[in-house]
């Protein structure tokens, strides 16, 4: 652990006449600020909305922190009840495991210390929120995408976009034309000392953004007057990335399963303090279904195949290193290619990666051929720290795209199947296009096959 000083939380503060949220942090004499802007405005006087940016202020924390990583951080006058600092715990820990793990760092002795809040009473029956208003995190990926068409049977779905201000990913916004639906924005400021890292001294790394962005959605749609959040977050983003000494290792933590009921259980507990049930819920509309189960489904929405694009390099912070086409050499191309070969036409896909597509590489065993191996479990080296399937998931795509016959020259594709063709565990693509875990989502957001 760091011998750096505590980590503080400062405070935060609502500027209705900007639509601003402003967190403040400490680290001994260093000070940071966030920002949150919602362009949109909304009531700021409803109490879910204090509610919810007293969520964002306690998860946001965590980009400060790790600039140090102390063993101690105090949340000053902010008062917690157990529930909130075992949750808060579990955020740190299991969210910044990457981070320890590649900083070669200790995380478990972390400590977190500041005044106790009385545990509200629990409900006297759960309460539903269905008026028919979901907000849809949003990404322009095959998972949002298919999120937003499951929830178009509702009356008034929106988008939720968060960028920084005044910049806009061209990667979101052309498929998110393609919903014809309206965007309710979030404008996220980190502060730009975190930008100037090496420069600081500070200490860098993975942090569980999707688990701040959820925060930030919720307080958007409290904002909106929209009754739930919907994710896109799949059954193998709980599966974790590597297992070191017996403690996992989860570059997607923030989109698990563990998390989605510990988020739900913290809202819950903050609802029931307000004068009547007002926060938005939250669930993930694809927790039961595998990756092959969301490219089966995106491979019919034809409409998106020209604009989608989930290639790393179309979402660097600097626009001008930022692609408008895909890069087809990183880990998010070769992973998209591989889940959607066997749903889509070899032309058609390699139409969509612009004649780049990864696995129409000849060769077999370059710097491609690797990337995919780490996907399927050949490679000693281990799964990579990306938003990609599990290993089970890639190989049963890799064998069903490997069996169409406009793949069957594909030098490649025939080597990696060819190599799983002899392993005893492979899970048959059948039982991934099942549904395959428990899940939160009300039966009127469900696909078909979770009402059978």
């Amino acid at each position: 652990m760091s011998t750096a000083p505590p980590f503080r939380y400062d405070g935060y503060q609502l500027a209705p006449a900007q639509n601003l949220l402003i967190c403040r942090y400490s680290l001994g004499e260093r000070r940071f600020a966030e920002r949150v802007g919602f362009p949109g405005g909304g009531d700021w006087t409803a109490p879910a909305v204090t509610a919810a940016a007293r969520l964002v202020f306690l998860l946001a924390g965590v980009s400060y922190y790790k600039t140090a990583a102390p063993d101690v951080i105090d949340l000053g006058g902010t008062a917690v009840t157990d529930a909130e600092r075992a949750f808060l715990t579990g955020f740190y820990l299991d969210g910044l495991a990457e981070f320890g793990y590649r900083n070669g760092l200790d995380l478990s002795g972390l400590r977190i210390e500041g005044p106790r809040r009385e545990r509200p009473a629990p409900p006297s029956a759960e309460t539903h929120r269905d008026g028919g208003r979901p907000l849809v995190p949003f990404g322009g990926g095959i998972d949002s995408i298919v999120t937003v068409e499951l929830v178009r049977q509702h009356t008034a779905p929106a988008l939720f976009i968060v960028g920084h201000p005044g910049d806009r990913f061209a990667a979101i916004e052309a498929p998110a034309a393609v919903t014809g639906l309206p965007i309710v924005r979030a404008e996220r400021e980190i502060d730009p000392q975190l930008l100037r890292s090496a420069e600081l001294g500070f200490r860098n790394g993975h942090v569980p953004v999707t688990g701040i962005i959820s925060a930030i959605a919720v307080m958007a749609a409290a904002l909106d007057g929209r009754d739930v959040v919907v994710m896109s977050n799949e059954w193998s983003a709980s599966i974790p990335t590597l297992e070191i000494g017996g403690r996992a290792i989860n570059h997607q933590y923030s989109k698990s399963a563990a998390f989605e009921a510990a988020f739900r259980s913290v809202l819950a507990q903050a609802d029931a303090q307000l004068p009547n049930p007002q926060l938005p819920g939250y669930f993930s509309a694809l927790r039961p279904h595998s990756e092959l189960w969301v490219a089966r489904r995106f491979a019919g929405l034809t409409q998106y195949h020209d604009t989608f694009r989930s290639c790393n390099r179309a979402f660097h912070i600097d626009p001008a290193r930022r692609l408008d086409h895909w890069c087809g050499q990183c880990d998010k191309c070769c992973f998209i290619d591989m889940i959607l070969a066997p749903f889509l036409a070899a032309a058609d896909l390699e139409q969509i990666f612009g004649g780049r597509e990864p696995l129409a590489d000849p060769d077999p065993h370059g710097e491609l051929a690797g990337r995919f191996r780490t996907m399927l479990g050949t490679s000693p080296s281990s799964k990579p720290f990306e938003c990609v399937g599990e290993v089970g998931e890639c190989r049963a795509a890799a064998v069903l795209a490997a069996a169409r016959p406009d793949r069957a020259g594909g030098k490649l594709l025939q080597a990696l199947a060819g190599e799983l063709a002899g392993l005893p565990e492979l899970t048959p693509a059948a039982d991934l296009l099942r549904p395959l875990s428990e899940h939160f989502i009300p039966d009127a957001y469900a696909a078909d096959d979770l009402l059978g």
